[in-house]
């Protein structure tokens, strides 16, 4: 059962038999007559060895038809063969993935894995006397070659040559699905890989090339090193061994086994250098033609942005930019969040957030002249984007994507101390999440992005960045906001007669029963207030949280699988739909479909169902209509999204269903007697449980005799005079909520500088595991100092 390895050039070993007959990969079925047949091709992937007992053992390896990359998919092209015993052990020490191999002896069996891993159907079993293998290794070339049987692995005798090889590039417009092929291209869009709910990391690209054919990329890397090293649109990026697929109408790119990838700087004129982890690739002089051929064409095109990155002096309040800089120290603020102090040498017109964290948690020079003070931007670092700036050394640079400016950001995750209110102050939040491209990476210090920005670094002396009179500006709190301790922030609404207690005495009393006291907020939660935002349902009770717009946008990407023709009676008007950026679907279809009844009674547009839209389109198309109605058609029958969707779209504003109590139904007979379409009517009229939005805290409180934890819920929006169904669609009202909170528990304030609230506290009683405890919610109250926010809805209530 030997392996038998190629020794270049002609000398003495055993030849492949000529007798032996080769079948074609994709020829290849469970009733194929194996005897004298060949099957050959090469390895790309290579499993571990696995020992089942003395000298038994287990191998899987996959190889792949050599002449796949242009005319066979991967499902009918690459196969997993299957060996057993010393067999396996040998080709675990003797073959590399790469090599050209070629097998006889084998059976062939249905593959059990072949819906999973998308491969041939059957696989080859190799065992026994009867199976040979004969490898190449990759380097050696595959003409005038013999065979040579080893004994193992230390008399190998294999002379280093050369291996030529040709790749052919496909023009994005003529890529087919189900092939493998290798393209050169533009990058128009990118987003920063990021960690699957598995062990891969994940990256998405959007490219395009002299043919003005835009195809999306998705790449799957175990290792984050080995994906893309993409610093700016209109880099450009050589892609070997991805395998195309049809996605909602549209050709789109995946990795494959054996899938390899090199980028290049898109800017014209700057030095052709490969970018990629790979420790051997080919590039010659035919490579840079390609690679100066595609800058010059996406000049010429407007592909690349004239500005890719913002300098701190030109950054406007409230806008999304990217920043190039470098890295001058960094502390963690919480699990969630961390700060980057960073500058680029220009100076911000702005004033700049002050971002207080204990001295010992900086890592890096927390030492700059006063001057300089003026050019160090605090960048706080949300989710996601945490455990890669924690990775980051203080020193390098850094280029950070989609980074929001935020005026009057004054406010810090889980921060206790040291931070004022700085409202008009500038602050830098990267968001979590990856829309838009959002994330953040280093640039090689050969980068030619980042020449002149050392050059302007350059002209600050040495000793400027070690002048000890910044630490000071870093780690000493700015002025403390402050109220007047006896200045009441808060009033009660209630019409109750009794009197004043103490926290010591509500808690020593039993419920149920009101209280009136006095007190001070000394903490509370969420910290992040948009996560105090909840689905309330009357009828079931239940309480779940407002998804976030990465949920939202996958449950719309899943109904768009779907989508089909509808008939049902209504009027349907199917439009092409114009895609931003264009490059993604360009051949998606957008279905409105109204109601017939409606439309006889002068109605039409007042309830509108769409399908095949994303959620970014959805929201434009429900800013000019009234009611917006997502749907699917599975089998051919119309149906709204699933309910951890929303279900209408008013607006800006977005309404839910509950999935335990709604019935859903869409019929021709919709909403009979119906005068005005609103969120309650068009729920009735799909048998939608309606979801109503609330806010939900729990604040802690003290007053000199103890502390107490309180909710507030049932009458949140009369707290804050704010309505949650706005504050779920508004950014005003949120900073309302955010202003409220402020003022109650001034960041970095001590207990004396906090003001007093008066509060209607009810308790109660709730049962949790046989046991019965006390609770108690804030009611009747609200803040002073803050404009009334007119709400008609219904406040949700307890049980």
């Amino acid at each position: 059962m030997p392996v038998l390895v190629v020794k270049d050039g002609p000398g003495p070993g055993t030849q492949v038999p000529s007798q032996l007959q080769r079948i074609p990969i994709p020829l290849l079925s469970p009733t194929s007559d194996c005897t004298g047949k060949t099957v050959k091709g090469r390895v790309v992937h290579k499993g571990p060895l696995v020992s089942m007992g003395e000298d038994n053992y287990v191998l899987k390896t996959v190889i792949q038809e050599v002449d796949s990359q242009q005319n066979m998919s991967l499902e009918h092209s690459s196969i997993n063969i299957i060996l057993f015993g010393v067999l396996a052990k040998d080709y675990s020490e003797s073959v590399s993935q790469g090599d050209m191999l070629l097998v006889t002896g084998f059976s062939v069996g249905n593959s059990p894995t072949a819906q999973k891993d998308k491969l041939h159907a059957c696989n080859l079993q190799l065992a026994g006397d009867d199976a040979w293998m004969y490898v190449w290794p990759s380097t050696v070339s595959l003409r005038a070659s013999v065979p040579r049987k080893i004994t193992s692995p230390a008399s190998t005798e294999v002379t280093k040559a050369v291996k030529v090889v040709k790749y052919t590039y496909v023009p994005l417009s003529d890529l087919k699905p189900g092939v493998v092929v290798n393209v050169y291209a533009v990058v128009t869009f990118f987003k920063q890989p990021f960690r699957t709910k598995g062990t891969d990391y994940c990256s998405t690209l959007k490219i395009t090339d002299q043919s003005n054919q835009k195809v999306g990329c998705t790449i799957f890397c175990d290792k984050l090193e080995e994906h893309p090293k993409i610093f700016k649109m209109g880099d450009i990026i050589r892609l070997h061994r991805v395998k195309t697929q049809l996605f909602n109408g549209a050709i789109s790119l995946l990795t494959s086994h054996g899938f390899s990838v090199v980028t290049f700087d898109g800017m014209v004129g700057s030095p052709v250098v490969p970018r990629t982890s790979s420790e051997s690739f080919k590039f010659g002089e035919e490579d840079c033609q390609v690679v100066e051929a595609l800058r010059t064409w996406a000049a010429n095109q407007s592909l690349v942005p004239a500005q890719p990155c913002v300098p701190l002096s030109a950054v406007q309040p409230k806008t999304y930019f990217d920043l190039t800089c470098q890295l001058l120290a960094k502390a963690p603020v919480d699990s969630s969040c961390t700060l980057l102090k960073v500058w680029d040498g220009s100076k911000c017109p702005h004033p700049l957030l002050d971002v207080f964290v204990e001295p010992n948690t900086l890592e890096g020079c927390p030492t700059l002249s006063k001057d300089m003070a003026n050019l160090t931007a605090n960048v706080l670092v949300y989710d996601n984007h945490v455990e890669v700036a924690r990775q980051f050394k203080p020193g390098s640079y850094l280029r950070i994507y989609n980074l929001h400016a935020v005026p009057g950001a004054s406010r810090l995750p889980s921060n206790d101390s040291g931070q004022s209110d700085q409202t008009g102050h500038l602050g830098f939040h990267l968001h979590g999440g990856t829309s838009y491209g959002r994330g953040l990476r280093v640039l090689p210090e050969d980068s030619p992005d980042i020449l002149d920005l050392k050059k302007i670094l350059e002209t600050f002396s040495e000793s400027d960045i070690n002048d000890s009179s910044m630490f000071e500006v870093w780690s000493t709190p700015p002025e403390s906001f402050g109220t007047a301790p006896d200045e009441i922030a808060t009033e009660r609404t209630c019409d109750h007669t009794v009197e004043q207690v103490s926290l010591a005495e509500v808690k020593s009393r039993s419920p149920p029963q009101v209280f009136h006291v006095q007190v001070q907020l000394k903490s509370y939660q969420p910290q992040r207030l948009y996560q105090s935002l909840k689905l309330f349902c009357h009828k079931c009770k239940t309480i779940r949280d407002v998804p976030d717009d990465v949920t939202v946008e996958g449950l719309f990407s899943e109904a768009q699988k779907d989508v089909g023709p509808c008939n049902n009676g209504y009027w349907t008007l199917v439009l092409p739909l114009p895609r931003e950026p264009p490059s993604e679907s360009p051949s998606q279809t957008l279905t409105l479909l109204m109601s017939s009844q409606l439309m006889g009674n002068g109605k039409a547009q007042e309830l509108i169902f769409l399908m095949g839209a994303t959620l970014e389109e959805t929201c434009r198309i429900a800013s000019a209509y009234s009611n917006i109605v997502p749907v699917t058609s599975p089998q051919g029958t119309m149906t709204p999204l699933d309910l951890s969707a929303p279900f209408l779209f008013r607006g800006t504003k977005r309404y839910y269903g509950c999935k335990q109590c709604s019935q859903l139904k869409v019929g021709e007979s919709l909403g009979e007697g119906v005068e005005v379409w609103d969120e309650k009517s068009v729920a009735d009229a799909l048998g939608v449980q309606l979801l109503q939005y609330g806010l939900l805290m729990k604040l802690e409180l003290q007053d000199g005799t103890g502390f107490l934890e309180a909710l507030l819920w049932r009458d949140a929006e009369s707290f804050f005079h704010v309505s949650a169904e706005d504050a779920a669609a508004d950014q005003e009202a949120q900073d309302r909520v955010q202003e409220t909170m402020d003022r109650l528990c001034p960041p970095g304030s001590s207990t004396a500088e906090r003001p007093w609230m008066d509060l209607c506290l009810s308790a109660y009683t709730v049962e949790e595991n046989g046991q019965r405890r006390a609770c108690y919610q804030i009611c009747h109250t609200g803040t002073r100092g803050t404009n009334p926010h007119t709400h008609p809805h219904a406040t949700p209530r307890d049980t």
